[in-house]
């Protein structure tokens, strides 16, 4: 595991872009649970924390400012799909009420990739798009369609890029259930990945369900400071992990992916 420290380039990341948190994140989609509260000026405090994490890693923040209209906004990850060459897809979300933020992005990610629109019909969330080498694997879930998934397949391939698809039972998003970390491992929660899914690769059991969402940039892993075991476990293998407070953003269905739409 001595090189585990090093830089994979899965986890290359250039450009970070970040998004504010409003005053109306307080009615976010929420998990559902029976009083759920959400601390906002706690979910601002955490979000500052989060973006001096990814700073420290060398990327270049953008920060998008908040929009009281998008209670869900700070969830940037969800509204596109930056993909590693040339294209960046921006994606069609099933939810009425986050119907707007893809607007508000598309200006700043014109200049790094050329930028395509989802059609109508098909829907796709950032959250349910895992790349791994050349392989684009699309969770198909609540919030991804097949239409969804087709689309970002057609774009893919043009950027030489082949489209697998993963139905998701019993969670959100793809990535709620797993990450990658690099060097050919994967993170995941207990009972929700297939091994045959994933081939070669070494596959990780997260010790908190919470804990299968990290974010590999540059060569550390962000990790929620909500999962203590998944921490020790990933720093016990050679991880350089950066532990941020989260609860506010596990509250409201999130994790360190959901909070940047990363550029490599």
């Amino acid at each position: 595991m001595a090189g585990l420290p090093q830089v994979d380039i899965a986890s290359s990341v250039r450009v970070a872009l970040v998004r504010g948190v409003p005053d109306s994140y307080a009615r976010c989609l929420k998990r559902p649970r029976t009083g759920v509260r959400l601390d906002v000026d706690l979910a601002r405090r955490q979000h500052r924390a989060y973006v001096n994490a990814l700073s420290a890693t060398g990327a270049q923040i953008v920060s998008i400012p908040a929009d009281e209209s998008l209670p869900d906004a700070p969830f940037v990850e969800d509204v596109a799909v930056v993909l590693p060459r040339r294209h960046a897809v921006l994606a069609r979300s099933c939810v009425f009420s986050r119907t707007g933020e893809a607007e508000g992005v598309a200006a700043y990610l014109d200049g790094h990739r050329t930028v395509d629109e989802m059609p109508s019909g098909a829907t796709l969330d950032g959250g349910d798009v895992l790349i791994i080498g050349d392989t684009v694997h699309v969770g198909l879930s609540e919030r991804t369609n097949e239409a969804g998934a087709a689309f970002l397949g057609r774009i893919a391939g043009v950027d030489h890029l082949q489209v697998r698809t993963i139905p998701v039972v019993g969670a959100l998003h793809l990535k709620s259930v797993c990450s990658y970390l690099g060097n050919g491992v994967l993170l995941h929660a207990a009972g929700k990945v297939r091994s045959d899914v994933f081939p070669g690769l070494e596959l990780v059991c997260a010790p908190e369900a919470e804990g299968a969402n990290v974010l590999a940039v540059n060569g550390r892993i962000i990790v929620p400071a909500e999962t203590p075991r998944t921490c020790e476990l990933l720093m016990r293998r050679g991880f350089d992990v950066v532990a941020v407070e989260l609860s506010e953003f596990l509250k409201g269905n999130g994790g360190p992916t959901c909070l940047s739409l990363r550029i490599p």
